[in-house]
């Protein structure tokens, strides 16, 4: 019952298959090798156009390297105040922007609505050089709340971001746990809304190590070279994460993986609404499910080898809570075992 975190699971056997593959012979360094273009290239027909691809190690590296490559001098980024950027990478988009500053902006479950988005970019006037300036706008998708923004809500950042000439940055960790859920194609739920530069990310469904940044205006890709290679996220042997890539889209699996995790957590939140020791906290729209357990049934599952995190509640969540019982944070991933999730609710009932 490992519902910690889908950073928890292993590879998928066809990717670990691929890694080893890759591991007989010679093959050219930096990016350069045939499996590299290969992969690139399909990066293209998955998003529908031509796009510049740089493979990094982490979630964070390629978040905080999309960031920088928009910075200015007092350069201010609008985030939703849960963000990973804001909460979980130690001011590393701080750091390798050399000197921006994130803005939270809050919302419920997750999402950062389009009309705090303006009033807080509006607050920077452009002739008081005190406040700094604008200089991008993030979202998560999925969020970290586990919801997912709808097209049209992507749409509406976009266009609330664009109208003050500010790019706009996908955090996409779970991006195909998000895409499975909305029906869409990669193109449709990144440039087709106005997204500028996406981190997309393989690393929490099925890969070892596989994350990219993905710039949908290719003429931006100079500057990038030279931030990713000062940043120490220019593998040498980078052939093993685009094999990682070319396994995973092999044949769709990368979506198969999002969709048996989502599917996965759909059935956890279905059985935790019958349940009598236990609540939603709020409906899912990925692989994340946030949940209200009473304290003797949380401590049963620990005590039956369960894996998860208590999470801090929200205020209005909070304020519907009784002393005995805590919120938390179940995540499923392509490893999650529907015999695993019905042990999980048993304990429950």
């Amino acid at each position: 019952m490992y519902f910690a975190s889908d950073n928890w699971a292993g590879a998928h056997p066809a990717i670990a298959r691929s890694l080893t593959e890759a591991a007989d012979g010679y093959a050219k360094a930096y990016g350069t090798s045939d499996l590299d273009k290969k992969v690139e290239h399909t990066f293209n027909e998955i998003f529908e156009r031509e796009v510049a691809v740089f493979f990094v190690g982490t979630g964070t590296a390629a978040n905080s390297l999309a960031l920088a490559s928009y910075n200015r001098p007092g350069g201010q980024v609008f985030c939703h105040a849960e963000a990973h950027v804001n909460v979980d990478e130690c001011n590393a988009p701080e750091f390798f922007a050399t000197g921006s500053k994130l803005v939270p902006i809050e919302g419920a479950r997750g999402k950062m609505p389009a009309e705090a988005l303006a009033a807080a970019i509006g607050r920077f006037s452009p002739d008081n050089v005190h406040g700094g300036q604008p200089v991008g706008v993030t979202v998560t998708q999925a969020t970290e709340a586990g919801t997912v923004y709808e097209l049209d809500e992507i749409a509406a950042i976009a266009d609330v971001a664009h109208e003050k000439k500010l790019p706009l940055h996908m955090d996409g960790a779970r991006f195909a746990n998000a895409l499975v859920t909305l029906g869409a194609t990669p193109a449709e739920m990144t440039w087709k809304r106005g997204v500028d530069i996406l981190s997309f990310g393989g690393t929490k469904n099925g890969c070892w190590c596989a994350e990219a940044l993905v710039l949908f205006d290719p003429a931006r890709a100079r500057e990038m070279h030279y931030l990713r290679k000062r940043s120490a996220q220019l593998f040498s042997k980078s052939r093993f994460i685009a094999a990682q890539f070319d396994a995973y889209f092999r044949d769709g699996l990368w979506l198969e993986l999002a969709r048996h995790a989502n599917a996965m957590a759909a059935a956890l939140a279905a059985g935790l609404t019958q349940a009598r020791s236990a609540r939603l906290a709020w409906p899912t729209g990925s692989n994340e499910v946030f949940a209200i357990l009473r304290n003797t049934t949380l401590k049963a599952l620990r005590d039956k080898g369960a894996a998860l995190y208590d999470w801090p509640a929200p205020a209005e969540i909070k304020a519907t809570m009784a002393e005995d019982e805590t919120m938390v944070r179940l995540v499923t991933s392509f490893a999650t075992r529907p015999e695993d999730v019905e042990r999980f609710l048993s304990l429950c009932d």
